[in-house]
């Protein structure tokens, strides 16, 4: 750790940012001690060395107009439509289309017609009409269940069968 000290106020004084009071005190050691002054001399010499043959290298004249050239050269990349597969598009929101337009209906069917709430709109009554009901139970039971869930569920392993594919052909 000393040593460490030793070379960074040797540094700072042959580069000259040494404080006053540090300047002195290296100049006391150096007349002092031989170790001071062989390290002060490998430093000196390095960077003597350092200062002598290090030139900061020069771009070309050339170099902003070859870097542009490069980049002009180089294709963008694809617009996003063309790896966006419009078909999965269509699939979702025909999914939520059908959706949607399935809780309306349902909506509808769970309406009670027959029961006016207060001041009618209807300029006439709607007592005598008879709609007839709707219930789903009929329709979804434990049979309905399982083969919409087999149907999802077969495209759903064939889209993840497909991505393991390409990631194992990307290896």
């Amino acid at each position: 750790m000393k040593e460490q000290q030793t070379e960074e106020q040797l540094w700072s004084y042959i580069d000259g940012s040494a404080t006053a009071s540090e300047k002195a005190f290296v100049e006391k050691m150096l007349a002092a001690h031989d170790e001071w002054k062989a390290k002060y001399r490998e430093q000196l010499e390095l960077h003597q060395l350092l200062m002598s043959e290090t030139e900061p290298e020069q771009p070309s004249l050339r170099f902003s107009k070859n870097v542009m050239e490069q980049i002009a050269d180089r294709q963008p990349k694809a617009a996003t439509s063309s790896y966006i597969n419009k078909n999965i598009i269509r699939s979702i929101a025909a999914f939520f289309i059908l959706t949607i337009s399935a809780l309306l209906i349902y909506s509808f069917t769970q309406v009670n017609w027959a029961e006016t709430g207060g001041s009618s709109l209807i300029p006439f009554d709607t007592k005598d009409i008879k709609l007839p009901s709707f219930e789903l139970s009929k329709y979804f039971n434990s049979y309905v269940i399982n083969a919409i869930l087999m149907v999802t569920v077969v495209p759903g392993l064939m889209f993840f069968d497909g991505i393991l594919r390409r990631k194992k052909s990307a290896a």
